[in-house]
């Protein structure tokens, strides 16, 4: 059983370290890649909302299906059309959204019951998110960038560690197997 789930985890592994390395050699093609994906996912979310639109039995909701449809099939249009600006629009979002959540973050860390330990984590994490948000504000061109490289080093951190998870795994799996055989052989006798 560990020696399918090793291997899954190590070819994740190696995926997530390729995809690291193609992010870091080439940061603009990556924007271009979360554009697309970007692109696709909102054709996507337009064929679920066809979908809904056609299982609805009143028509109220089948035009509010259909026009949320068609606003996601001209976000995905507009993003393949234009995938400068649409780069800028996504890396503006995250960046109002880093903000947010680091200002919700830093009003939890005073909610009630919560230790000094879990208190500084969560003000520390907010003013990083808040810094965060503001600096791709500051310069979104950069930012975008600034984002495929981050990505880049996410994948690489993340594919070393299910490398090395994956061949514990694997090592584990085996001593597994070389423990319960004499038990086994003994249970024959």
């Amino acid at each position: 059983m560990l020696e399918s789930l090793s291997t899954s985890v190590i070819w994740r592994g190696l995926l997530a370290l390729g995809v690291g390395i193609v992010a870091l050699a080439w940061p603009g093609v990556t924007v271009l890649a979360l554009v697309v994906l970007f692109a696709v996912y909102s054709f996507m979310w337009a064929g679920f909302e066809a979908v809904s639109a056609f299982r609805s039995r009143t028509a109220g909701p089948v035009f509010g299906h259909l026009a949320v449809g068609l606003v996601d099939v001209a976000a995905g249009v507009v993003a393949l059309a234009w995938p400068g600006p649409t780069a800028l629009v996504l890396v503006l979002l995250i960046a109002s959204w880093a903000i947010v959540t680091g200002v919700l973050e830093v009003f939890a860390a005073f909610g009630a019951g919560e230790e000094a330990g879990s208190r500084a984590m969560f003000i520390i994490g907010g003013l990083v998110s808040v810094t965060f948000g503001v600096v791709l504000f500051a310069r979104p061109d950069m930012g975008a960038i600034s984002l495929a490289l981050l990505f880049g080093l996410f994948n690489l951190i993340a594919g070393s560690w299910m490398l090395v998870r994956g061949i514990e795994l694997r090592r584990t799996d085996a001593k597994m197997h070389s423990l319960a055989a004499p038990t086994q052989q003994k249970v024959a006798a």
